[in-house]
């Protein structure tokens, strides 16, 4: 017991660790349930794409961007992690995204030294996004999908693109105290 009571402190100081860091700016215009409509403010995003299956695809792309922010750039500097890392399809491919620190202008990032990691700025968008935790496992993510798309539907807004899904937490986490997010761009 006295094990276990360890690992669950040790594992909560772990994702509390990560709590602190920076995510994407927003204003909330409305809520139901877990599901919001939300405004995000431009950002600059580093990414890479990749092709397969959507957990492999994430590992892949992770790792890429990844090694960027930890000094695989022309200034061999370390960026300060944020979250979440984002994950969507684009055409045939997987993209993979870190959204970049708000300290930084697009100008101001370093260049990366691996040519698969562009460096892009994304304007002002609005959202509707439904917030869950538990794993990233593809029943998890249907179930909440499909959720969202009806709301989507039921409160006939247009959607842009493709969903978009976001992990807020390291691997470890306990899964009922993650934070994942499945987004749809609307008009």
């Amino acid at each position: 017991m006295k094990k276990l009571i360890i690992l669950f402190f040790v594992v909560t100081m772990t994702s509390c660790q990560f709590s602190d860091l920076e995510i994407p700016k927003y204003k909330v215009l409305d809520v139901k349930g877990n599901i919001e409509i939300r405004e995000y403010e431009a950002m600059n995003i580093a990414t890479v794409k990749t092709k397969g299956e959507r957990k492999d695809s994430i590992k892949r792309g992770f790792r890429v961007v990844a090694d960027y922010i930890f000094g695989n750039n022309e200034l061999d500097k370390s960026i300060k992690m944020t979250a979440p890392v984002q994950q969507q399809t684009i055409d045939d491919s997987w993209e993979i995204s870190f959204v970049m620190p708000s300290k930084y202008a697009l100008n101001d990032l370093p260049k990366p030294n691996n040519e698969l990691v562009l460096i892009k700025q994304i304007p002002q968008k609005k959202f509707v996004v439904i917030r869950f935790s538990g794993t990233n496992s593809n029943r998890n993510i249907n179930n909440h999908k499909e959720k969202l798309l009806a709301y989507v539907k039921e409160n006939n807004l247009v959607s842009i693109g493709s969903l978009k899904y976001a992990f807020y937490n390291p691997p470890w986490t306990i899964p009922f105290m993650k934070r994942n997010e499945i987004m749809l761009e609307i008009k």
